[in-house]
């Protein structure tokens, strides 16, 4: 592969007839054929079948996954609408009572691993009983259905446990890394009004620990509706309550059999969890997902487009504040095994979770394209180093994953693999592009539209183009769309944030290009997007040009009008050490930028920085930087607790003040 030209489009990994035959989406097709009468050539009829016949579309998958609810439902789809499409009246189920469906015992249900804690397995008679004893003093406590129960807990096995007792009992679950600051966590917290907390001692990260009973204190202080306090001894295994008050240990709740609990059985769109938009500007979102709408999803994103089958070790490098924690754990309804690991991926180098899939067998390893191009640049071999035999599949998420990129994973980490690149979001708790082991990997593309999601790229205008740049809108309604938005008197900021600009179409904030294949490209937000004499540049196409250069690490560019009629774009960027910024590197970036996009992106001026502003997911701070840059006040352009580098934007806060003294 190295010897040969990559470029975007270039065929990296294609299906044989042996590995489509084995894929679950196959078994899928042949049952709509056997069961339905339909019958489809190949994947894009397949795809536009089911966003032409969403209601068929979703009732087969209800079928074909044998969804088991306590009442049946009298209608698939009330109306198509959005917001405000209600599906499967009438069905009772419970999303945690299928994780425990079909219990497995010939493997564990969690592998675990973290800083301070050896691989570890836990079957799954063990999460059972865990599950179901916590729930049991949940509703000791007085939860009922609807209360809500939050989580200040880093990616542990007893997070998990604590989500899946919630949902047994129709609580309602919502979770925030500690890697978030206290004041974030609280602006999410008290949105929802939660009874019961569950909170760690302290965790390790990059080798340091971390004591957070300070900031649990300030939590129990702050958080108003507050009863109980859950303390998980994690930091030291004999952690007692330190200036805490009404706490109830981990250790203290009393294990039980429980082989005849009962699952709260539940409406379909009762609220399973609410998770947060990223809260880099303004209040957090808080996004309400449904029991039923979860469940199907997962089944159809896990089950025909990643392809986890029964017995997979199914791994997802993630935070509990990230939406792909949530997806990460629902491989669980397929059978398979969640391998958790809570710590820095570059500690003690970024080996570590290379190491983590060699010691576990993974058989699908996700990641950020941060992650994947942090081990391109570092020069990482892991197909040398470690023995992936048992991997099949790699997610790429967060952030476009560029050419080369691809070209690192096919030729550094293994050749014969899927390489699952995927665009979707917290919002929809999915992905809108992803993978499909029918089609083949070409480089620098999401292999396809998922199916049931109607994504189209629509100019200013609504009209639908391919092979051309355009808004990433979703025109049809998906059961794991967000039920509404906590608080939010009559839709009013949910129709604001995603339906304002196309009335009645989903509009995600992403540039994307459908190629006449029926492949996507996504070219990064579209409030952030380069627009120079008319022409638009996703920020992602820049950086894939710049950070090709052995002497660029990382790269921020920001385009934005100024005062006097003008645009102005200029590139930061972060410079291997020991390299300078001279007039020699900034000819060599502009050289490779007006060869690779066009003459007009190429920067006003490059400046050399320390640190791009970053999420605690990885991604780049474009909008809030752009906005910073236009004269926005730091404390309404950017939330910092929301960072993962927060000391990093006072640059931009200095820049800003020097340019407007010129």
């Amino acid at each position: 592969m190295g010897a040969q030209p990559v470029r975007e489009g270039t065929i990296l990994w294609e299906p044989t007839e042996e590995s489509k035959n084995r894929a679950t989406i196959t078994g899928y097709i042949q049952w709509l054929e056997s069961e339905q009468g339909l019958s489809f050539e190949n994947y894009d009829s397949l795809w536009e079948w089911s966003v032409t016949d969403i209601e068929t579309f979703w009732q087969t998958l209800w079928h074909f996954f044998d969804i088991k609810a306590s009442k049946p439902y009298t209608s698939i789809l009330s109306e198509r609408k959005m917001p405000g499409a209600k599906w499967f009246a009438g069905a009772e189920l419970n999303y945690a009572e299928h994780v425990f469906r079909h219990m497995p015992s010939s493997q564990p249900a969690l592998l675990f691993q973290s800083e301070i804690v050896p691989l570890t397995e836990i079957s799954w008679d063990a999460l059972y009983q865990q599950v179901t004893s916590v729930a049991t003093a949940l509703r000791g406590l007085g939860v009922n259905r609807g209360d809500r129960v939050v989580a200040y807990m880093p990616n542990i096995p007893q997070t998990l446990v604590a989500f899946l007792a919630c949902a047994s009992i129709g609580a309602v679950w919502s979770s925030c890394s500690p890697d978030f600051g206290t004041r974030s966590v609280i602006d999410r917290f008290n949105q929802i009004g939660p009874r019961v907390l569950f909170a760690v001692d302290g965790y390790s990260y990059g080798g340091k620990s971390f004591d957070l009973q300070p900031a649990v204190g300030e939590l129990q202080r702050s958080l108003a509706t507050l009863e109980k306090t859950v303390l998980v001894p994690y930091l030291k295994l004999d952690a007692q309550p330190d200036g805490l008050d009404k706490v109830l240990k981990w250790d203290d709740i009393p294990l039980k059999e429980n082989r005849e609990f009962l699952f709260e059985q539940l409406p379909f769109d009762h609220p399973l969890w609410v998770v947060y938009s990223s809260g880099t500007t303004g209040l957090p979102k808080g996004l309400v997902h449904g029991h039923g709408g979860i469940l199907l999803e997962f089944m159809k994103f896990s089950r025909l487009h990643m392809n986890i089958q029964p017995g997979d070790r199914f791994f997802w490098f993630s935070t509990t504040g990230w939406v792909m924690w949530n997806i990460m754990h629902g491989s669980l309804l397929q059978g398979a095994t969640p391998i958790l690991y809570d710590g820095s991926p570059g500690y003690p180098d970024l080996n570590a979770l290379w190491e983590l899939a060699a010691r576990t067998k993974m058989t699908f390893f996700g990641t950020s394209a941060a992650y994947l191009t942090g081990c391109m640049h570092a020069g990482l071999e892991p197909g040398e180093k470690y023995d992936l035999s048992n991997l099949k599949a790699i997610g790429s998420t967060g952030s476009p994953l560029p050419v080369d990129g691809f070209r690192w994973v096919y030729d550094r980490v293994k050749g014969d693999i899927v390489l699952g690149s995927t665009s979707g979001g917290t919002d929809p708790c999915t992905g809108f592009l992803g993978s499909c082991p029918l089609l083949p990997v070409r480089a620098g593309e999401l292999q396809c539209r998922c199916l049931g999601v109607k994504a189209l790229a629509f100019d200013e205008s609504g009209i639908s183009l391919i092979d051309e740049v355009g808004e990433l809108v979703i025109t049809e309604p998906m059961p794991s769309m967000p039920l509404k938005l906590w608080n939010d008197t009559d839709n009013a900021r949910y129709i604001a944030s995603y339906f304002n600009m196309y009335p009645g179409v989903w509009r995600h904030g992403d540039w994307v290009k459908f190629t006449s294949r029926g492949s996507g490209i996504i070219l990064g937000r579209s409030d952030s997007t380069i627009n120079r004499l008319g022409v638009r540049m996703g920020s992602s196409e820049i950086y894939s040009a710049v950070e090709d250069l052995a002497e660029v690490t990382d790269s921020l560019v920001i385009g934005f009008e100024t005062p006097h009629g003008g645009y102005l774009m200029p590139l930061f960027v972060v410079l291997k050490d020991g390299v300078e910024l001279n007039e020699d590197v900034k000819k060599k970036i502009n050289t490779k930028i007006r060869s690779r996009l066009s003459p007009r992106h190429i920067p006003d001026e490059i400046y050399a920085i320390s640190d791009i502003p970053r999420t605690l997911n990885a991604k780049k701070l474009e909008v809030p930087v752009k906005k910073i840059l236009t004269g926005v006040p730091v404390e309404n352009a950017v939330n910092v607790d929301s960072m993962s580098n927060p000391e990093s934007i006072k640059y931009f806060v200095d820049f800003f003040d020097n340019m407007s003294t010129r």
